[in-house]
């Protein structure tokens, strides 16, 4: 009998500065109790997904930029969610921003800011946290740029590596779930680390802008949804596993996020896909099954993988050079 698991990724429309967590959870609530009525097991929400992605303002003291982060789990305006997952018996995928108070790299206990992501029972318990380890942006104000992308400013680069547990969801029985957090999705470590403990679903939450401030030319719309796509599809087809690609959609406070929401399967295929900048609720059917074939081929890592060829991937940051050639004549 086939390992059937109905999995729904939960876009989400612009959040404005100006809303309160209650309008955002209200919406939330919402998807999930459609994706109860369409059959969902388990619903994956964007990055960030409770506020309006902050990063694009400047504070000069990050203390005054507390109010957009969660303290505990839940909340009073997080606890709907919780509520919904009980009601419903459905699990949940949130990402959201996380003041912790723990241990430093000096064993000093402080106040810590991450862009984190759990996968939440529907019993109401946390499962697994990440926290995002690839942050992009800047940290300080940059006057040439129209929006601001400070990520290094407002969060420390994730400390919990790269979990993947073993957890019942719905009639699939014991599933091996994994999270990465936008940016993440950019880079084949990420997904081979998640690979290599045998993933086989990936929630993935995104709020990516249509525009590159960054790029030195120009980028067309078409290819930041491709570079995207292209990324999880890759990230699938290489680590044989599932994914929910989540995005957050439409014009935020003036800055346009591309949305384009996916669910891709262990070929590297679109299964399913959002066609709006709204609120909007995809679904798909699947067979965890489909994780073998690729496992035990083309990507059987026990029979393929050479990490002793692979020494620059770790000790190595930025790239070098190669040494040039010159004839010998």
């Amino acid at each position: 009998m086939s390992r059937r698991l109905t999995l729904a990724a939960a876009q989400l429309g612009p959040i404005q500065k100006a809303e309160g967590r209650d309008v955002v959870v209200g919406r939330m609530v919402r998807l999930m109790e459609t994706a109860h009525k369409r059959g969902a097991e388990v619903v994956v929400f964007p990055e960030l997904a409770l506020t309006t992605f902050f990063p694009r303002w400047y504070e000069e003291d990050i203390n005054n930029a507390d109010h957009w982060y969660e303290q505990s789990l839940p909340s009073n305006e997080t606890a709907p969610l919780f509520e919904a997952a009980r009601k419903f018996n459905i699990g949940f995928h949130l990402g959201y921003a996380e003041i912790a108070h723990e241990a430093d790299e000096t064993g000093e206990v402080r106040k810590r800011h991450f862009n984190t992501a759990v996968y939440v029972h529907p019993n109401g318990e946390v499962v697994l946290k990440y926290r995002k380890v690839h942050l992009p942006g800047h940290r300080e104000f940059d006057p040439k740029r129209k929006v601001q992308h400070l990520e290094k400013r407002y969060f420390e680069v994730g400390n919990l590596g790269f979990p993947v547990v073993r957890a019942p969801i719905g009639q699939a029985g014991p599933v091996n779930i994994g999270m990465l957090i936008c940016n993440d999705r950019r880079w084949p470590e990420a997904w081979r680390e998640l690979g290599l403990q045998q993933v086989e679903l990936v929630m993935l939450g995104y709020n990516t802008p249509s525009i590159n401030q960054d790029a030195k030319g120009f980028e067309a719309h078409h290819l930041r949804v491709e570079h995207s796509h292209l990324s999880i599809r890759a990230g699938c087809y290489q680590n044989a596993c599932f994914a929910a690609g989540v995005a957050k959609a439409g014009v935020e406070d003036g800055c346009e996020l591309f949305g384009h929401s996916i669910i891709v399967n262990p070929q590297g295929e679109i299964v399913a896909q959002a066609t709006s900048w709204d609120d909007e609720l995809i679904v798909a059917d699947c067979n965890l099954d489909q994780c073998v074939l690729g496992r035990t081929t083309i990507f059987n890592f026990a029979a393929h993988r050479r990490p002793e060829a692979y020494g620059r991937i770790t000790g190595q940051v930025g790239s070098v050079a190669p040494a040039e050639w010159t004839p010998k004549g």
